[in-house]
């Protein structure tokens, strides 16, 4: 499910490492890649949250699990550097 949306000018891959230290700041596990497309993972206990641009051409923060605490608290650190726009309704992914 897609809770939110990441909006700045640049290209994805630009922003990828600023991202990544944004998050590595805030939380203790992080793993990310940039080959084609950008994905990093926030991990905290058993959950995990998906931030990448493999169905849109921005960042997108994504879980599994509809009532994930981790995403909230993914959602407050972004907007520290990022203009976001969370979906009141979490969005399906193509493949969901």
């Amino acid at each position: 499910m897609i809770f939110a949306e990441l909006s700045y000018p640049e290209h994805y891959s630009e922003v990828h490492g600023d991202i990544v230290n944004l998050l590595s700041s805030n939380f203790e596990k992080i793993e990310h890649g940039l080959q084609g497309d950008s994905w990093i993972w926030v991990h905290c206990d058993d959950e995990k949250v998906a931030i990448d641009s493999f169905t849109a051409m921005k960042h997108q923060v994504k879980c599994e699990i509809k009532n994930c605490e981790l995403v909230d608290r993914v959602i407050q650190v972004l907007p520290i550097k990022y203009t976001l726009k969370r979906f009141t309704i979490p969005e399906f992914e193509p493949h969901e």
